[in-house]
């Protein structure tokens, strides 16, 4: 295939906003006549209201509407609306709060010191109740209610595949153990931000900061009680999300009731402190994991039960527990499988989608097995590994059908690059090598996993692209951009991207599930199609010739094998103009061998197609301190073809800081509910200085299905980080780390118990 444009390295359309400085975010924008928005916070973890005076606060100058949860619309929401009782979220609390800094009541001010003093103003009296902090508490008959749900068990999951019992009795050695990871906070440096504007009768328009116009949309609308059609949401440039910024938050919700309580614009910002407590968090999970084997490393069966801690209200909970279990049948080839997995209300935030949806979790305690079974047979990790990989063409329990995989190559290409053969076992005292595998979907099945798009030729020949997806960051505008060049055969320059807008894109569910580059990138490629069948018609007509006999690329539509004979692009397009036929191609996408998952079961294809990756690390530890050193990764990562490798590598060596990040520093404190390290200063995410020396490897089979043959990759290059640091430290330490995250104090006790054993 002799492509142009897609395959290169080509700068991001939004390049020259973000590095002037001219990109425009919410928190810059300003509407006439508009109002500061604040909102009071619960100081318990649970308790009753018993009573909200707002008086004082409704009489200070400057203060312009007061709400509390008797004074707004009190409709249930969540991610399922079709499934009740996982709607368990209002938009402000109206009989009792459940987690400390749980939203009591919000105001609207002519400025943001009037409304933090109107803040001070209010009084309310709580009624303090027991409360729970550790999802195995919380599970005992005799806890707190959080809801009204048994052992606050919010969602319950099973499913089972084969023989089990059969599997293990099969089985030469049998590994269990227990892992346990913690809760990670988003950190992105925008934090939640919307502006809203109420036009009677009975019409909403936010400008926000999402990652999903679809979800934010769906879920204002279900919590005020109003038609979707009321309701209009134009996203801005975004400053980071990775999963915070999939759904309505309180933000947009009050914003939206004062600007209709005020008669005027509301914008309301996070503080930095809300960003932390009030938004959302990655679960902390407790993974029991039992792995039987033949003697030569072959997998026969696996077992697993997993109790993920979702704070006070199930958000994205209910598909995270059920994704971490069916990850453990996508990297490696499994005939038997059992998993178990209970979702569990706590008195903490909220927790939800965060890149890696509950896989990390669950290939944190997947590679670490791996490398512990491997370690007692003898065998290599990384031949381990291959021995057991994904293929293409393979179907797995979960009726996952993969179609192109480059797992086997990607272990390779790791290994290679770390020089794992020849130096893993020889390195030096406190020293090691690590490796660990990932695989993610691309895109998946919620109500549908449609998209559409539309392409805008203009007079000029420029082209616009209008498509709902949201660029977070990832770069997904741009790869969009080149979709649409490479089909039309013009340069990127020609191309550009409007930002998602409900009233003027078409549907798009969003940028979560690493879905844009497939499902979105197909929807641009068909409706670009569209654009130029109505184009080559033209130039068809114009120069007698068949349609069939045409090509299109380096600007120009021409006779095929002779060049001269045609128009550029831009005279193609007035060509079509004079004949009265403006150019408007439109496309969608609907991976009709998708599905949903079946509750009863847990199968179903909820993807299009799968990416996979591995990584090596090498660390150096000093025994005295317990500190680690992240000396160098390789990652290799399969995204079917790579719209821009430049965007792909950026994707992968950010994963491997953000994996960093959980797997070493990035640990949330709390005392009974409170937050203790709730800012940038105090919650450590990796900088500059400890990133470690990264090597990209792009894996590169053609998926047969993508949009010339890419997929999505951006969330499951981030799953074989931690693993792949837990396997280093074993093997130049001798110690075995099975908790997140890797702090100092976790390593010196291990280096002490094995410092006993050796004595005795």
């Amino acid at each position: 295939m002799n492509l142009q444009v897609v395959g290169k390295s080509l700068p991001r359309v939004d390049a020259v906003a973000k590095a002037t400085g001219r990109a425009d975010y919410v928190a810059d924008m300003a509407l006439p006549g508009m109002l500061f928005g604040k909102i009071l916070r619960s100081p318990y973890p649970h308790a009753r209201l018993v009573h909200i005076d707002v008086s004082k606060a409704k009489r200070l100058s400057g203060v312009r509407a007061v709400v509390t949860g008797k004074d707004v619309p009190r409709h249930r929401y969540g991610i399922w609306p079709d499934i009740p009782f996982t709607n368990d979220q209002v938009g402000l609390a109206v009989d009792k709060v459940r987690y400390l800094g749980e939203e009591v009541a919000a105001l609207a001010a002519v400025d943001e010191d009037t409304a933090q003093e109107a803040l001070q103003l209010m009084e309310v009296e709580y009624e303090q109740l027991a409360a729970v902090f550790n999802p195995q508490d919380a599970m005992e008959p005799a806890a707190p209610q959080i809801h009204e749900v048994e052992k606050n068990i919010a969602w319950p999951i099973s499913f089972n595949f084969g023989d089990v019992e059969q599997g293990f009795r099969e089985s030469d050695y049998v590994q269990e153990d227990t892992f346990i990871t913690h809760h990670q906070c988003h950190s992105t440096i925008e934090t939640h931000v919307s502006l809203a504007r109420f036009d009677p009768p009975n019409r909403y328009t936010l400008w926000t900061s999402t990652q999903s116009l679809d979800t934010t949309r769906g879920e204002l609308a279900t919590s005020l009680g109003v038609p979707l059609s009321d309701i209009r949401i134009i996203k801005a440039h975004v400053g980071g999300g990775f999963g915070c910024k999939t759904r309505m938050y309180a933000a947009h919700f009050l914003s939206a009731v004062l600007a209709k309580a005020s008669g005027r614009p509301v914008k309301i910002v996070y503080d930095r402190e809300e960003q932390f407590i009030a938004t959302l968090e990655r679960h902390a999970f407790s993974l029991k994991l039992t792995t039987g084997v033949k003697k030569d490393g072959t997998l026969v069966a696996k077992e697993c039960t997993a109790i993920a801690d979702g704070g006070a209200y199930n958000s994205h909970g209910p598909v995270i527990i059920g994704r971490a279990g069916a990850q453990l049948s996508l990297i490696y080839r499994v005939p038997n499988m059992r998993y178990t997995g209970y979702l569990v209300y706590t008195n903490k935030p909220v927790c939800g989608a965060f890149r890696g949806f509950g896989n990390l979790q669950a290939r944190f305690a997947d590679e670490s097995q791996m490398d512990m079974i491997a370690h007692q047979l003898g065998i290599d990790p990384v031949e381990i590994r291959l021995k057991n990989a994904m293929q293409p063409d393979h179907t797995t329990p979960h009726r996952w059908r993969v179609t192109s995989c480059g797992l086997s190559q990607a272990i390779d290409s790791a290994a290679q690059g770390a020089n794992w053969r020849q130096r893993r076992g020889k390195m030096p005292k406190g020293k090691g090598l690590g490796i660990a595998c990932g695989g993610y979907i691309s895109g998946t099945y919620v109500r549908h996993n449609a998209a559409g798009a539309f392409i805008k030729v203009e007079e000029d020949g420029g082209v616009t692209v209008i498509a709902g997806a949201s660029d977070v960051g990832q770069g997904s505008d741009t790869v969009l951009c080149q979709i649409a060049a490479e089909e039309l055969g013009i340069s990127l320059e020609k191309v550009k991207m409007t930002f998602g807008d409900s009233d003027v894109t078409p549907l798009d569910l969003g940028s979560f599930s690493s879905r844009i580059t497939f499902v979105v990138g197909n929807a641009v490629k068909a409706a670009a199609q569209d654009a130029k069948r109505q184009l080559l018609q033209v130039v068809a007509e114009t120069l007698e010739a068949n349609v069939e006999d045409l090509e299109a690329e380096r600007g120009r539509m021409y006779v095929r094998g002779t060049p001269d004979r045609g128009l550029s692009f831009a005279d193609a397009v007035k060509t079509s103009l004079k004949k009265g036929r403006p150019v408007l191609g439109r496309g969608s996408y609907n991976p009709d061998y998708c599905e949903p998952l079946e509750r009863e079961t847990g199968a179903g294809n909820i993807s299009p197609a799968y990416s996979f990756g591995a990584m090596t690390v090498e660390i150096e530890v000093d025994e005295e301190t317990g500190q680690v050193r992240f000396v160098n990764a390789v990652s290799a990562f399969d995204c079917g073809r790579a719209i821009n490798p430049c965007l792909v590598e950026g994707q992968m060596e950010g994963s491997v800081v953000m994996g960093q990040g959980w797997a070493f520093t990035e640990e949330v404190y709390r005392d009974k509910g409170q937050s203790l390290n709730a800012s940038l200063l105090d919650y450590r995410i990796p900088t500059a200085l400890d990133i470690p020396e990264i090597s990209s490897v792009i894996v590169e089979p053609v998926d047969p299905n993508g949009p010339f043959g890419a997929k999505g990759m951006s969330e499951g290059t981030m799953l074989p980080v931690a693993p792949a640091l837990a396997n280093a430290i074993f093997e130049a330490t001798g110690v075995r780390i099975k908790e997140l995250p890797f702090t100092p104090d976790r390593l010196l006790a291990g280096l002490e118990r094995k410092k006993r054993r050796r004595d005795q």
